[in-house]
């Protein structure tokens, strides 16, 4: 069996093996969420940070959520891990955005985040700090979920089904995951550009 042949077996594995019920729940949060006007925050670093940001553009504009990420504002997130830390960097930041009990976080991660080991430790105090705010807790993560899975309303783990290759599945399936979910009939509002093309 080659490489390529190898990964993606292990691609379709995945995709047989998620909690599709956790998906719909994640689905039925995010249309309250945005039926109460609450606000969606996308954490994430790394290759996680980069969905984050494509994620934030869906969201807002395929499903009418008003969605935000601190990575998208380099010049904010430089300023704060140089003058307050990298572990504080997510949780100031929602402090300065004043999120409360009508909004939600969602964590992007390949771990979760995990103190005791000093992984993704902004992710952790970013996590505490929307409890203590009353945000509710979403995530798509990889592994055992690390802490996101402990303190989160709903988290979708992606399985791991091969111990070399977690970073890329669970970077993967994020996307997959929130594709699903923006193009979900309940949480859609508008068409992306080449299905209104096609509809014509």
């Amino acid at each position: 069996m080659t490489f390529t042949q190898h990964y993606f077996e292990r691609v379709a594995a995945i995709a047989q093996q998620l909690d599709y019920e956790a998906i719909e729940r994640l689905v039925a949060e995010l249309v309250a969420l945005r039926d109460r006007g609450g606000r969606l925050f996308l954490l994430g670093v790394g290759g996680s940070a980069a969905n984050c940001s494509h994620a934030v553009n869906d969201f807002r504009k395929i499903a009418g959520i008003e969605a935000y990420t601190p990575t998208d504002n380099v010049s904010e997130l430089t300023a704060r891990v140089n003058d307050e830390g990298w572990e504080t960097v997510f949780s100031e930041w929602l402090r300065g955005s004043r999120a409360n009990e009508r909004d939600a976080i969602l964590v992007f991660s390949v771990g979760g985040g995990d103190a005791q080991r000093n992984v993704s430790p902004n992710i952790v105090r970013a996590l505490d700090e929307a409890r203590a705010r009353g945000l509710r807790i979403f995530g798509i993560v990889g592994r055992d979920g690390g802490y996101t899975r402990q303190v989160g309303d709903v988290v979708v783990i992606v399985p791991t089904v091969d111990a070399a290759l977690v970073t890329p599945f669970s970077e993967s399936f994020q996307a997959v995951v929130w594709h699903c979910l923006v193009s979900h009939p309940a949480v859609a509002r508008a068409q992306t550009k080449w299905e209104s093309v096609a509809a014509r």
